[in-house]
């Protein structure tokens, strides 16, 4: 089966998936929305949704599958969750950080986790991050960190 994903992170918005997918898919490559679904007269019922407004929105973050929908307020996203981002070098991971962050929690941010705007959780990490890791110096340079350096975890695992 072509393109076919056994697992699709599916992340639950009060009304905001459109806008929020729109956001993320405007900061990585490779990325678009395929679908938006609003929510008809029968579901709209149960659901006390409006009538016509967006219900969920499937679209591709650097080409991975992700789904959200508009489910009103009844969960929020908390720390238990989080989606990571592997970077090559520094300049992906102040982008990626810089990006996600705006008009995130900056008390929300700890050794390369943040909370961007809608409550979601991310880790921008370095591509390396588990080898760095395996270096008590490193983790405890980490452990300062709210954005990650990469310079600075490697010259602390030497």
């Amino acid at each position: 089966m072509t393109g076919f994903r056994r697992i699709t992170p599916f992340l639950w918005f009060d009304s905001q998936a459109e806008e929020a997918a729109t956001f993320y898919t405007g900061i990585f490559p490779n990325s678009r929305i395929r679908q938006v679904t609003r929510y008809s007269k029968e579901a709209s019922g149960p659901s006390g949704r409006p009538e016509g407004s967006v219900m969920t929105v499937d679209f591709e973050l650097d080409g991975e599958p992700v789904s959200a929908l508009n489910g009103g307020p009844v969960f929020k996203f908390t720390e238990a969750i989080s989606l990571v981002v592997k970077c090559k070098d520094q300049a992906e991971i102040d982008h990626y950080w810089n990006r996600l962050s705006e008009g995130g929690d900056p008390n929300a941010q700890a050794c390369g986790w943040l909370k961007d705007k809608y409550g979601l959780s991310w880790q921008i990490c370095p591509v390396e991050i588990d080898e760095l890791a395996k270096s008590p110096k490193a983790m405890e340079a980490l452990m300062r960190m709210k954005k990650i350096d990469i310079a600075r975890l490697k010259e602390a695992a030497r």
